[in-house]
């Protein structure tokens, strides 16, 4: 195999982060490989932003190490898109603005569908069709990892499954690996490889649970049979957190016998 192609995208270790004498960030590892996802949860304020800045590299890190591949190509899905309501400004125009694509434009706003979109003004886009143009200017930049903040925000419950459904053929198509954050507890992508919940260090990791018998999970969307975009996650926590977030150093935990539902 070739060594490049086995090497990871980004391997953090024990990353700290310390500003103004405040830990933001301790001991978090992180592993972004090629054709896999993996989704980053936690409560706001808990370093998801701080975590993906270190190893995108936009902040230094006070502590741990960060490899990163070579000339990775990275294409970044912003949470919000801010413009100004009286700019006229239209999808083509917006996904041009970056400058020349990396890949097929026709292609890629088929695999979005947004083609139809490209005269639209910006100002006038739906949640789901705003969150689609932006993944479309990601991927104009072949990248190589796939970063995606809040991606399904303002997006509807059954836009949210297609968009989560979007995003695990492109990851299958362009063998891309993805990191996807999100502050949502309760629902994650049934098609993640890894979850990892943060709170200014990683509290656990581990797959999600496929929930296809679940009724909450069959109310939403339906008993068709396919592959679940949408699972809970379960995990076993073997500490306590204070209102700040920090470990309690010999609190009453919890064991490996105590489960906690983010549910």
């Amino acid at each position: 195999m070739n060594k490049l192609l086995a090497q990871p995208l980004i391997q953090a270790r024990d990353v700290g982060v310390i500003r103004n004498g405040r830990q933001l960030l301790k001991k978090a590892d992180l592993l972004l490989e090629e054709g896999k996802i993996v989704t980053l949860i936690g409560p706001n304020g808990a370093g998801k932003t701080t975590l993906v800045r270190s190893v995108l590299g936009l902040i230094a890190i006070d502590e741990g190490s960060i490899e990163r591949r070579p000339d990775l190509r990275i294409g970044y899905m912003p949470q919000k898109l801010h413009l100004e309501p009286s700019l006229p400004l239209s999808v083509e125009r917006f996904l041009t603005l970056g400058g020349k694509s990396r890949v097929d434009f026709q292609e890629t706003l088929q695999l979005t569908g947004i083609e139809k979109l490209l005269k639209t003004p910006m100002q006038l886009l739906s949640g789901g069709e705003t969150q689609r143009v932006l993944l479309s200017r990601a991927l104009l930049r072949d990248p190589q990892l796939l970063v995606l903040d809040e991606p399904v925000q303002g997006v509807d419950v059954s836009g949210q499954a297609a968009l989560y459904a979007l995003i695990n053929d492109i990851r299958k198509l362009r063998n891309c690996g993805v990191l996807l954050v999100s502050h949502d507890l309760h629902l994650v992508m049934a098609t993640t490889d890894t979850v990892i919940c943060l709170n200014q260090h990683v509290c656990c990791h581990g797959h999600p649970e496929q929930v296809t018998n679940d009724p909450a999970y069959l109310a939403l969307f339906g008993a068709q049979g396919k592959q679940p975009q949408v699972a809970l996650y379960t995990h076993h926590h073997d500490h306590q957190h204070n209102a700040h977030g920090d470990v309690i150093s010999g609190g009453v935990g919890c064991s490996d016998s105590c489960e906690h539902d983010h549910a």
